[in-house]
This record gives C-alpha cells, structure tokens and sequence, in this order.
C-alpha cells in the first residue's frame, strides 16, 4: 500500500472488513453519545453497508438532539434494532466495552474491531486499533478509508468531520495537526460543510439551554488558589429549566477558559450518581488519571466519571483530590 495517513493500521482494518463479508455487524458506541461518537458510529456503518456488508449503528442512549440531523438514512437505532440471529461487534470510541452500558457490552463481549483514541484503552477486541495521539475517533476512519480508498459520500463525510471538530474543541486543541487538516480538507472537497455542521451544533440554541447555562455560571467555585474551576449542576436543574441532560453538553469547556485556571470540571447529581467531566489546558496534568481514580478515564486534557454519591458528600474530598494531583502534575509525577 502506498504511504497514507495510517499506513500500519489501514491494512489491519481491510483485514477485518474481508472477514466481515457475508456477516451482519453492529456498530457500537458509548453511552451519552457525544458528536465523535455519533459520527464514528455513522460513518463506518455507512461505508461498510457501501462495501456490502450488512451494518448497523446501535446506541443504548438516544441520539441528542443537536445530531439528529447527521444520521441521515444510516441504520441507525437503540438495542430494539439489532438484528435477529448471529451478529457481530465493532466498538468506536469506547475506551472499555462498558462504555457501551452493560446490556451492550455483556451481549457484545467478544467484538472483532475496537477503534479508539482514548489513552485509557487497553485494547478488549480481535483487532484493536487504539491511536491516542490521533485527535479523535473519525480522524482514524477518516484517515483509513481515505488510505484504503473506500467510498465516502456526503452524509458519511460530513459525520467523520464532525466528529473530528467536536471533539477537537473546533479545532482549538493541541491535539490538532497538518494531518489532521489534511484529512479535513478531504473530507469537505467529499460533501463535508463546515458552516452547516456548525449552524446545526451551534445556532439552534432552546431558551432553556441558556437558562441552564446561566446557572452553570453562577456555580463556579474556584480552588487550589484560582487554579481549579469546579462548576456544579444540582438534581433539579433539568426540571426547572425545561432541559435535559444532553443540553449539559460542552459546559464543561466554560470552567477551562477562565484566565489562570489549569483544570476546569463539571460535577453533577443526577439519580443518586455523580457525574464528572474533566478538562485540563495542558497534557501534563493527565486529568485521566485523576478520572481513573474515580472509576472513570478518558484522554490527557478530557476525562469523566461516574460513580454513586450526592454533591454535598462527594465535593470535599474532590477539592482535596485535585489539589493533591495538581502537587503532583508541578513535580512532574504524572506520566506524560
């Protein structure tokens, strides 16, 4: 095979697609999807099913609503629409099969492909193609069916895009690289839109969404001297502001941007369980490690966790963690 944007793990993959010829293939994602995920999951069901393979896109959890619209006609669906019969796996942006919910990852425990860029992932597959210095998911498809010269029309470009630019922050973080615009660059001369993928994520703002997002504002608690912004969401917040928790989405990244502020963190209480998502501005503070040690996991600069709890029990000791793992991060402790 001629040089190409993955040329180690692009023929491993058409390995893969030859045996999955004559098979019927689920394509698992994790759950709260978010857009690298919905885009991963619909780009390789739609260039598999362009290979005539019989492929499926499956999600324990709906698809929110600012993504709706990058489905198109894909097989798209919750576990009702596995098909009947022998059917076999392939996990796209799970860092652990149970990053799929256990009904998903207890039915699908021996899948044939896992394509990931979480640091976290051990690799749980036949084949696994885990690249963690890749920017996202859809980059290392996008880039292997570019290398391997499968078809992509305009609904599966435009998904691979947005999963390259939601989940690099538009391009903001330091993830990104030539290859990465190359590949970008390729994708749109194949139907990807830039503007319209952002009018669909961006500027169809509800009213309640901003109302939440004031009240994620107004939370902001700040430690370790200014340099930790914890913002928090309490059970009710969903409720009284006619949202949902996908409308939470990306708040994250408000705790980030504050000037001196090297972590930045959403916590919050939702059905008796804690839900954290992590930020950091540079690798070296490996908030994924931080995530581990709260049964979570993730990337350098972007983990989560989940794990059972109330805000006012859990958030002392969090202070406390952070402030330990910022010591540690300062000493060059942390793996890099």
């Amino acid at each position: 095979m001629k040089e190409g944007f993955f040329p180690e793990d692009s023929p491993r993959f058409a390995e893969v697609v030859d045996k999955l010829r004559g098979q019927r293939v689920v394509i698992l994602g994790h759950r709260r999807p978010d857009g690298d995920c919905i885009g991963s999951q619909v780009a390789l069901t739609r260039c598999l099913r362009a290979l005539g393979i019989e492929a499926t896109g499956i999600n324990p959890d709906p698809v929110p609503r600012t993504l709706q619209s990058f489905i198109g006609d894909t097989p798209f669906g919750g576990p009702d629409a596995i098909p009947e019969g022998e059917v076999v796996s392939i996990y796209v942006d799970c860092a652990e099969r149970q990053r799929s919910g256990n009904e998903m990852s207890e039915r699908f425990s021996s899948p044939v492909l896992n394509v990931d860029h979480h640091v976290s992932n051990e690799g749980f597959a036949e084949v696994d193609i885990v690249l963690s210095d890749a920017s996202a998911t859809g980059e290392i498809l996008a880039g292997i069916f570019l290398d391997n010269e499968y078809p992509i029309d305009a609904t599966t470009a435009q998904a691979l895009f947005l999963g390259i630019a939601t989940d690099t922050g538009q391009f903001r973080y330091r993830g990104v690289n030539q290859s990465v615009f190359a590949i970008c660059e390729r994708l749109c001369g194949l139907g990807a839109s830039p503007a319209d993928m952002a009018n669909e994520l961006y500027e169809q703002e509800k009213p309640g969404r901003i109302q939440l997002l004031q009240r994620f504002l107004a939370s902001f608690r700040f430690e370790c001297g200014g340099r930790v912004c914890i913002g928090l969401l309490d059970p009710k917040v969903y409720e009284e502001t006619g949202t949902s928790p996908e409308d939470s989405e990306n708040l994250v990244d408000y705790t980030r941007s504050i000037e001196g502020v090297d972590v930045g963190a959403l916590v919050e209480e939702r059905d008796g369980m804690i839900k954290g998502s992590l930020r950091a501005t540079e690798v070296r503070f490996r908030v994924d490690l931080l995530a581990k040690t709260l049964s979570g996991g993730g990337h350098a600069c972007a983990a989560g966790f989940n794990l059972d709890g109330t805000l006012d029990d859990f958030y002392p000791g969090f202070a406390r963690a952070l402030e330990l793992h910022l010591a540690k991060a300062d000493q060059g402790e942390l793996e890099s």
